[in-house]
């Protein structure tokens, strides 16, 4: 089995809302190999949101499992979720989520500072991102200082600080204009073609479904291609 493949088997996540039962996933199986660029796409509700924090470990699901290199996602308890997503995971979310009193040097730092690696590593594996991502010249700056595409390219340096296995992409291109998308679309397809990390979006934007190499189509919590 290739390293870092991620192996869903029979996933289903049920919602209660008052009296009322929702089935944001349907029994899912499905398998993404290290390396893919894959869209899961969907109309709102189909279930995109769920899976993706299912297979980063930001919720269980009521039945079914994920696998990721034999670990057994979905049964970890939280401490060791923890720990699961600091080694693993790499999160870019649509609000961005930057810290705002923190400079852009120093919101990518902070993954590794809670990974105990040492101020002079972190602060050059920074720098480097920082430079990867078109935004050395402003390593000093706060968020508030930055346009949406800037702070979002931030964030996807901040996803990647910890070398993590896989990257987590929810709706990233939510919040941009045209040019700030393909920006940095550009950017994760070059890091995905140069270092082989395997990115998941959750996305409605047909700018990622067309860079995509791979889409699994949702809707009512259940593949249907």
């Amino acid at each position: 089995m290739e390293t870092n493949t991620i192996i869903i088997n029979n996933l289903t996540k049920i919602y209660k809302e008052g009296e009322n039962q929702v089935i944001a996933l349907n029994d899912i199986n499905l398998t993404i190999n290290k390396g893919e660029f894959t869209a899961i796409v969907g109309p709102s509700g189909s279930g995109k949101t769920t899976l993706l924090n299912m297979i980063g470990g930001l919720d269980y699901p009521d039945s079914g499992n994920i696998k990721v290199d034999e670990i057994e996602v979905t049964s970890l308890s939280p401490n060791k979720l923890i720990n699961f997503r600091r080694n693993y995971v790499g999160f870019i979310f649509q609000s961005f989520n930057l810290i705002p009193v923190l400079t852009a040097k120093e919101n990518i730092s902070l993954v590794m500072d809670l990974q105990g690696i040492s101020s002079e590593k972190s602060n050059k594996r920074a720098m480097d991102l920082l430079e990867n991502v078109g935004l050395i010249d402003r390593a000093n700056s706060r968020p508030s200082k930055l346009s949406g595409g800037q702070q979002q390219r931030i964030a996807v340096a901040r996803a990647l600080a910890s070398k993590p296995k896989f990257i987590l992409a929810d709706e990233p291109t939510a919040n941009l204009d045209s040019k700030s998308a393909e920006n940095l679309l550009d950017i994760m397809e070059r890091l995905n073609r140069e270092e082989n990390i395997t990115f998941i979006f959750s996305t409605h934007d047909p700018r990622v479904m067309n860079k995509a190499r791979r889409i699994i189509k949702l809707e009512d919590g259940k593949i249907i291609n």
